[in-house]
């Protein structure tokens, strides 16, 4: 680890005014926020992360659930995830975002780690995390290690011959398939940006993950107002049964009416190289009945198009069983 500055900031402005004191660089941008720094003092014991400055926002008032005038619901980019995955409206109207908050990491992990941390969580690709690698995510221009080395975990969906990083987040998966919005204040102002426009698919810029500009702060997240008699599953399928990252998982948000599938929502976990939305497979299932051949048809939409690696071809198939398995549940 380096030398950094250590700084608290009390309130937003004060925050964004620091983070936007950063120079970009070969290791991004050198102010870098912290909160719950569950991924933050990993990266930076790794030499990954190498901020010049570390400013605290644990002060700001970003740490609480509440409901919109419009039967939506905001949540602070401060709320612990265990907070927010027990929180009894979650419970009740995205129960989807509660079971994705409980499957992911460790409760001691999940006392700490931030709505606003989980979003921006880093890959667990290990060329990534070892310095010694070559990574265009982590230094732009030196190479992919992972196309022609250890790839079982790693992407079948959206990756380049750049990058096939996989996002890492349970939380990110449902929050798509709940169509989120994240909120931002920056050096040039507030904006709202809905989820599946927030995080880039690597291309040639594997180094940019998400839309955030340096000085930019994740302020909250809305969520719309719930769908009623809908019903919600999160899968997620991975090698031991605890604190362990998926190779394959599922969200699904479903509404049946008279027998038919009237609305659906799917998105898909440990196979992208971010949070993967399939509008394919959710085209499949509008207007049809509860029926495997269709969940299967609505599977093989959601990998068209998958490229997989020396040793993730085994993905495929686990996915499309994810998201069949899922949707059977999700619709009894």
């Amino acid at each position: 680890m380096e030398m950094f500055r250590f700084t608290k900031a009390v309130d937003v402005p004060q925050a964004v005014q620091a983070g936007a004191q950063a120079k970009t660089a070969q290791q991004g941008a050198q102010v870098r926020f912290i909160a719950g720094g569950t991924t933050l003092l990993d990266l930076m014991k790794l030499n990954v992360e190498r901020p010049a400055v570390v400013v605290d926002i644990n002060r700001l008032p970003l740490d609480k659930v509440e409901k919109l005038p419009n039967g939506g619901l905001k949540i602070g980019a401060l709320v612990r995830n265990s907070d927010l995955a027990h929180d009894p409206i979650v419970q009740r109207d995205y129960s989807v975002l509660s079971q994705a908050l409980l499957s992911g990491a460790s409760a001691q992990l999940r006392n700490m780690a931030t709505t606003g941390g989980n979003l921006l969580q880093r890959t667990r690709c290990v060329y990534f995390r070892n310095d010694a690698m070559a990574c265009n995510k982590r230094e732009p221009g030196s190479g992919c290690s992972a196309i022609e080395g250890e790839n079982r975990t790693l992407a079948i969906l959206g990756g380049s011959k750049d990058c096939i990083a996989t996002n890492p987040s349970d939380m990110n998966v449902a929050l798509t398939a709940l169509e989120a919005v994240v909120h931002i204040q920056g050096a040039k102002g507030e904006r709202d940006v809905p989820i599946g426009e927030f995080f880039l698919v690597p291309g040639s810029t594997p180094q940019r993950e998400n839309v955030l500009e340096p000085g930019d702060l994740i302020t909250y997240v809305t969520l719309p107002p719930p769908k009623t008699n809908t019903k919600q599953v999160y899968l997620k399928l991975r090698d031991r049964a605890s604190y362990e990252f998926a190779l394959a998982s599922a969200a699904i948000v479903v509404e049946v009416s008279d027998g038919k599938i009237s609305y659906a929502r799917v998105a898909m976990g440990g196979v992208a190289t971010k949070p993967w939305r399939s509008v394919e497979a959710e085209r499949v299932l509008l207007s049809k009945g509860l029926d495997a051949k269709v969940f299967r048809q609505a599977a093989e939409a959601a990998l068209h198009g998958a490229v997989p690696q020396s040793e993730n071809g085994f993905k495929v198939e686990l996915a499309k069983r994810c998201v069949v398995h899922a949707l059977g549940m999700a619709t009894g």
